[in-house]
């Protein structure tokens, strides 16, 4: 395969800037308390970066790469239901926000299990969180390096092997030098840059169609159930949308890695202007970019994987040195999404874990510091050599499948912790282990429960189990 300079002079311009910023924070990272400002970035958050971070966190390589390929396949009817998604930073922030800052400041918690610690008083359901967390996101960054290596290999002409291992080294670095304020600061540029990439992706795909009718009537002649809300093969039935709408919308609050911006916000007024914003922002890239799948029916009418389709579209639609500039959108989802999860993988394992066997060790922050970054390089480095392993087709599937496994693990926990004066380390105990292994078993073995995904019926045993805990153990 030919390398596409045109395509890679600009991405190459883009991550220079994004090294730029990273090496930004670990100047102020120098200044500051290590634990605190790596992990947290010392509480600093406005509310646009707020509400940018929070976006980018979860708009990832399934938003920009595997949601448009499943618009692509099953049409119209998943464009519908992927705006299921819209209100979900409104709902986290707004769900978790405040109390998340005032628990986090009294007790001085820099991670999500530092707040479990300190609600329940109990180092099982640390452990339990820990496992829980490491399990989920393993799957989860597993792809976002998958979705990279498709982006690279279909724009640049790069071999898929290549494309992983140079994501790899550019933010498994990044990452490295600046820490959680690198990640946020990043987020926010990526995020405007999904932002203008999406219209602009979407605008160029109407134009290439002929305009929306004209689209209409070729996906139609291409199939007419592109056009249907059950989309092809009548996929998306009702109790699959309720599904969905568990899966990408409530359910999100028990996601650790958006919750913990709630922990990292400066004030009040940033957390309300987070939510207004951060609410626009995703509806302009979660409608923009599944329409733009969809569309891409009319232009591009057969491809071989479907989570090809966003960086074909854009190789067919747009001249190649713009095609260069807006490579820059779907990259930067997936970027910002995995800088979070390695973050917060780093976190679990040197923060929740070492330092609850060896507490001594936090006076020692060179050491702490070294172990910190150099388990945030072995992550990156796992990551890709599993992501080179026999690749899906439809990333979607293994993206919701991890984030329904930290929902059904962390959901009750965290919302019965917050607002259930009550809720004992008894209860959450017993909903993390049968949320968890509900979810796992229904999952593995495929259980069929009126097509509902297997996160609904894992959730329903996690609140009656952690009601029939929290009877049992102590007040």
């Amino acid at each position: 395969m030919t390398l596409n300079i045109q395509i890679l002079i600009p991405l190459v311009l883009y991550l220079f800037f994004v090294f730029g910023v990273a090496w930004h924070a670990y100047q102020k990272r120098k200044m500051g308390e290590f634990l605190n400002e790596y992990y947290i970035g010392s509480r600093s958050m406005g509310g646009f970066v707020l509400a940018m971070t929070t976006v980018a966190t979860y708009v990832s390589a399934s938003s920009f790469i595997g949601g448009p390929g499943a618009a692509y396949k099953f049409g119209l009817g998943w464009v519908l239901l992927s705006m299921i998604q819209v209100p979900a930073i409104w709902l986290t922030l707004g769900a978790l926000g405040k109390k998340f800052a005032m628990l986090a400041r009294q007790t001085g918690s820099i991670t999500i299990n530092d707040l479990l610690f300190a609600r329940y008083q109990n180092k099982v359901v640390v452990w339990l969180a820990c496992i829980s967390l490491l399990l989920a996101f393993f799957g989860m960054m597993v792809v976002q390096f998958i979705g990279a290596g498709r982006l690279l290999e279909t724009t640049l002409g790069l071999p898929y092997e290549l494309s992983i291992g140079v994501f790899a080294l550019v933010i498994g670095l990044y990452t490295f030098i600046g820490g959680f304020r690198a990640v946020v600061l990043t987020d926010t540029v990526q995020g405007l840059v999904m932002l203008i990439g999406t219209m602009l992706l979407l605008g160029a795909t109407l134009v290439a169609t002929g305009g929306m009718e004209n689209a209409m009537t070729t996906l139609h002649a291409i199939d007419p159930r592109l056009l249907t809300p059950t989309g092809v093969d009548d996929k998306l039935s009702a109790t699959f949308m309720l599904s969905f709408w568990v899966l990408v919308c409530f359910g999100l609050i028990g996601l650790p890695h958006t919750a913990v911006r709630a922990m990292a916000y400066k004030d009040s007024r940033s957390l309300h202007r987070g939510m207004l914003v951060g609410t626009v922002v995703m509806t302009v890239l979660v409608l923009g970019m599944h329409l733009a799948g969809v569309l891409a029916r009319a232009v591009v009418p057969e491809l071989d994987v479907p989570d090809k389709v966003i960086p074909t579209l854009m190789m067919t639609v747009l001249p190649p040195f713009v095609a260069g500039i807006f490579l820059a959108a779907p990259m930067a989802a997936i970027m910002s999404s995995i800088d979070s999860m390695l973050i917060q993988s780093s976190s679990t394992l040197i923060k929740d874990l070492y330092l609850s066997i060896k507490p001594d060790a936090i006076h020692n922050e060179a050491k702490i510091k070294r172990y910190s970054t150099t388990l945030t390089l072995g992550f990156t480095v796992i990551l890709a050599v599993v992501a080179m392993l026999n690749p899906p087709d439809m990333l979607i599937w293994l993206n919701l499948l991890s984030f329904g496994g930290l929902e059904a693990t962390f959901l009750w926990v965290l919302v019965f912790g917050l607002y259930y004066k009550k809720a004992n380390a008894t209860g959450a105990i017993w909903s993390m282990v049968s949320g968890l292994m509900s979810y796992v078993i229904i999952a593995y073995f495929k259980i069929a429960l009126w097509d509902l995904h297997a996160v609904v019926p894992a959730l329903v045993i996690g609140l009656v189990a952690f009601l029939v805990g929290n009877k049992v153990g102590e007040k």
